[in-house]
């Protein structure tokens, strides 16, 4: 996300970090929020945490908002260095200032501790699910949103299995519709799903634009002068 300059990254997974330099070559980021220690979420936060100690030792410590296990999870790859050395990190759940926003932070059930990001700013608030299961919360995080983006797994026998940790894009639908969010992204597809079908199902649960995300996709929240813009993690 870009507003007015601030520089915020939402989750950094598989193959990320380059696409993350393309558009910012410089990597000059302000601030990471994860939602949890798996590495499709995650994994690419090592790639910047070495282009950063090695590229500018001794700089400023990054902002890192995520649930525990997150750090852990990166310092299996380093042992012999301290991650706080780049990284000033802040426990997830919980509610931050974050340069121009109010960053809220929200437990979904996962397989691991997994936050649900709310960002607000100048009257815009964008939701992250990460992945969850099906949970009243999510009309919580997504109320009014002006983009929701809800993981779509849509994973063979996902609702007949007795813990729910993960979304159809039915229920994603749903839970944006329960939120009464005004745009809705679907995300986090399973290997191999048809990805105009899970918008499709989604649509059947939900009246507002429904959006698959893709690599490189830019959307734009409010005036043109304070855009918002999201790309896929």
């Amino acid at each position: 996300m870009d507003w007015d300059g601030y520089r915020l990254v939402l989750d950094l997974g598989y193959a990320t970090l380059p696409r993350l330099l393309a558009h910012w070559p410089d990597g000059a980021i302000d601030a990471v929020v994860i939602t949890h220690e798996h590495p499709d979420h995650c994994i690419d936060l090592h790639g910047l945490f070495r282009m950063r100690f090695y590229g500018d030792p001794g700089g400023p410590q990054l902002p890192l908002y995520c649930p525990p296990g997150v750090l852990d999870r990166i310092g299996g790859l380093e042992p012999d260095v301290d991650l706080h050395r780049v990284f000033d990190v802040h426990p997830l759940p919980g509610s931050y200032r974050v340069g121009p926003f109010d960053l809220t932070g929200l437990a979904l059930p996962h397989f691991v501790p997994n936050a649900g990001i709310r960002i607000q700013a100048d009257g815009i608030a964008l939701a992250y699910s990460g992945d969850t299961g099906p949970t009243h919360v999510l009309a919580e995080l997504g109320r009014d949103a002006d983009l929701f983006i809800v993981e779509a797994t849509d994973r063979d026998g996902e609702t007949c299995r007795p813990t729910r940790n993960l979304l159809t894009s039915t229920e994603a639908g749903h839970w944006a519709r329960r939120a009464g969010a005004r745009q809705l992204m679907l995300t986090h597809f399973w290997p191999g799903n048809d990805r105009a079908a899970s918008v499709a199902a989604a649509q059947l649960e939900f009246n507002g634009d429904v959006l698959a995300a893709e690599e490189d996709l830019t959307v734009t929240l409010g005036i043109p002068d304070r855009a918002a813009r999201t790309r896929r993690p």
